[in-house]
Order: C-alpha cells, then sequence, then structure tokens
C-alpha cells in the first residue's frame, strides 16, 4: 500500500442525528460536507475529488455544484452500502497519493428512518432477471426479507457451534449504550441499558432481540482526505492513514452467505484483517480501541475473531467482564456505535476513529496510538486502521 502513512483524514463533520431531520439528504450531505471543510479549514472550492457509496443518493455533481466545487478530476462508488466505509477512504487515499486529486470530499447522507427504512426487507422489491435482482430468489421464497432475518440464520449457527447465548450479544448493546449514554451527539444519550433490558425487548428475528438491532436514522457525515505533507498545514493532528482495505471472500453473497460449508465466520473480514496487519506491521496487541461495525450484534463477535483478538468461537468470553468497556481491553464504539450513536453506514464510527486520534473524544481512551475500523458484515467490506505515528 503506497498510500499507507502517506495520506490522512483532515476534516470531520456531520449533522445531528434524528428520526426525523425535517431536510431533504441532499441538504444533509451538504451541511455536513460543509462542516468537514470548517474542521479541516479548507474552503470546499479547494475539493477536487469525491468518493461514495453506490447506496449514496447525493450524487458527487449534486453536492459539488450545492458546495461550489468548480470542478473534478477524480470522483468514484463502492458497492454494498455498509461495506463501504473503509472502501472509499481506500480510495481518496490512493486519489490524493497517485495525484489525481488535492483533496477528497467522502460523504454519507440519507433519511433512512423519515424516509426509506432498510429494515424494513425487500418484500416489494422490482423483480428482474439481473443477477443482483436474481440473487434476492435463493432466500425470499423462505420469508427470508429483512436484514435482521438474514442475520439471525449466522447467529442461530454460530450459538450453535459454540455455545453462545443471547446475553453474549446483548453485552455489545450493553457496552455501546453505556459509551453513548455520555455522548451528547448520540440519540441515546443518557439512556444507557442493562442486559436485562436486552433480554426483555422484543423479539424482532430470533435469536436477535430489538436491542440487537442497529438504529434507523437521518444524518450526515462526512470527511476530508488528503496527503500528508498538506495535512500539515491544517486544522488539526491528521489522522494518518496507516492502512486501507477492502475484502471479499469465496462464495460470497449480500448479507446471505449461506452455502459456504462454514458460516459461524466472516471470511471476507479475515481477507481484510490480513492486509491491514501486513500493511502496517501490527498486531491486535498494538490497537488501543477500535470502532467494530454494529449493525446487529451477532455480527460483531465474528469480527474479534477474524482480527484475531481472540481465538475461533471464543469471542463471547474475550466481550465479557467490561473488557470492550472504556477501561477494558478493547474499548469498542466509544461513540455508542450505531445501536447508540447512529446507524449512518458506518460512517460516523470513522469519524469517531479520527476523533480518537485527535485526543478530543467525549470517552477519550487514554494513550491512543493506533485505531482499528471495521466495516459493513455479511457483505463485501473493507477497512482501516488510524494512526498517530507518520
Amino acid at each position: 500500500m503506497n498510500f499507507a502513512r502517506q495520506t490522512a483524514i483532515v476534516g470531520i463533520g456531520a449533522t445531528e442525528f434524528s428520526k426525523n431531520s425535517g431536510r431533504t439528504p441532499m441538504q444533509l450531505a451538504t451541511e455536513c460536507s460543509l462542516a468537514a471543510c470548517e474542521d479541516a479549514g479548507i474552503d470546499p472550492t479547494q475539493i477536487n475529488g469525491v468518493s461514495v457509496f453506490s447506496a449514496e443518493k447525493n450524487t458527487e455533481i449534486e453536492v459539488a455544484r450545492n458546495l461550489g466545487i468548480p470542478e473534478l478530476t477524480f470522483f468514484s462508488m463502492i458497492n454494498h452500502g455498509g461495506g463501504a466505509p473503509g472502501g472509499v477512504i481506500q480510495q481518496a487515499a490512493m486519489a490524493v497519493h497517485a495525484g489525481v486529486a488535492d483533496y477528497v470530499l467522502v460523504y454519507r447522507a440519507f433519511n433512512e428512518r423519515s424516509w426509506h427504512r432498510f429494515g424494513s426487507g425487500v418484500q416489494g422489491r422490482h423483480q428482474s432477471p439481473e443477477a443482483f435482482d436474481v440473487s434476492f430468489s435463493w432466500s425470499s421464497p423462505f420469508g427470508l426479507l429483512t436484514p435482521a432475518q438474514w442475520v439471525a440464520i449466522f447467529a442461530t449457527r454460530y450459538m450453535h457451534e459454540y455455545g453462545a447465548v443471547s446475553e453474549d450479544f446483548g453485552r455489545i448493546a450493553v457496552a455501546d449504550r453505556k459509551h453513548a449514554a455520555t455522548n451528547p451527539a448520540a440519540f441515546f444519550y443518557e439512556q444507557p441499558i442493562t442486559l436485562e433490558d436486552h433480554q426483555n425487548s422484543r423479539w424482532i428475528a430470533e435469536p436477535l432481540h430489538l436491542l440487537d438491532c442497529c438504529q434507523e436514522s437521518d444524518g450526515g457525515q462526512a470527511m476530508i482526505v488528503t496527503t500528508l505533507d498538506r495535512a500539515q498545514d491544517l486544522s488539526h493532528p491528521p489522522a494518518i492513514i496507516a492502512a486501507a482495505a477492502q475484502g471479499v471472500a469465496q462464495d460470497q453473497h449480500m448479507m446471505k452467505s449461506y452455502y459456504r460449508e462454514d458460516i459461524t465466520g466472516i471470511p471476507e473480514m479475515g481477507v481484510v484483517a490480513r492486509q491491514l496487519w501486513e500493511a502496517t506491521g501490527l498486531g491486535p496487541a498494538d490497537i488501543q480501541t477500535a470502532t467494530i461495525y454494529d449493525h446487529f450484534t451477532p455480527l460483531a463477535l465474528p469480527q474479534f475473531e477474524e482480527f484475531g483478538f481472540c481465538g475461533r468461537g471464543e469471542a463471547k468470553d474475550f466481550i465479557k467482564d467490561g473488557n470492550i468497556e472504556l477501561g477494558g481491553g478493547l474499548p469498542i464504539n466509544t461513540n455508542g456505535g450505531q445501536l447508540g450513536e447512529a446507524y449512518i453506514h458506518g460512517m460516523n464510527g470513522v469519524a469517531e476513529a479520527v476523533r480518537q486520534i485527535r485526543g478530543t473524544a467525549v470517552n477519550q481512551v487514554p494513550d491512543v496510538t493506533n485505531v482499528l475500523v471495521t466495516a459493513g458484515t455479511a457483505v463485501p467490506t473493507s477497512g482501516l486502521i488510524l494512526t498517530t505515528e507518520a
């Protein structure tokens, strides 16, 4: 990775996170992008690159027009929703390192609660002979119509194979909500939960309770990527991109990779982990805090295993006794994650990693040098490591 430790995230900006923004997604995208520019100390006219999710409906040309960006010399899209955060940062880093852009804007903005709700399922989805549409036919006729139902299959097998129980998944939710409770930007600010609350929450798709499922949120999050040389003259210490990687594994499906011999792991996350460790020379012991993609709690556990924080099937023990909370061995999602702060397709997790590197997080972990960020699970995915060390 020739961009490793040569590029950085230099600006972050967000709207408020709510259940009804009262504004269009375009306005949210514009607001968070302007905030990221202000945070970086640059004018929007200095941006000449954009990298976004293919799921992003606010196109680069519309956002560029609204921001007053005179021209773009680089623009790209990464597929697969929540799997994209590390990928768009990787694209931005490669672009500025290669010299095809000076400052690249990355953003994600939507009304995913007050407008279209991802959790509502695909039962009304348009069908066609196109490959992506056909892929739903392997699961939809059997009643697997919503993301929670898709994840329930993985969770059930993981429980059977390794003896995990619902309370183990609940510990992810409790840690996230504990951190969100002290984060004024979090939707669930001052609303922690207990493991008993988790167990008493209603079933969504057994074994998933309501509190195993991420929020549906309105909001926007943006950031600015540039070279480390340019970063030296900007407003904040740079969050240096030590590495960024993407991963697809054998026989990958979108959220429904049920045809593998073993469905208890996340091999595509293993592909990402291998690249990040090899590119940086780091390992699990070198990470002080992480933002772990938490759209559904059962898929958080195998991520610890894929990155080597614990052995296969041992995550249920790794996360016990406050180990993933502030003061523990690996505090995760110190902003509250997607369960506690907001669901912005993981982009708010990247922003929290930047704050941890800067030392400005509300729930700051002491002596942070390296932060791991993971992206969406059960889909083609990505990840990155941010660092203070060039």
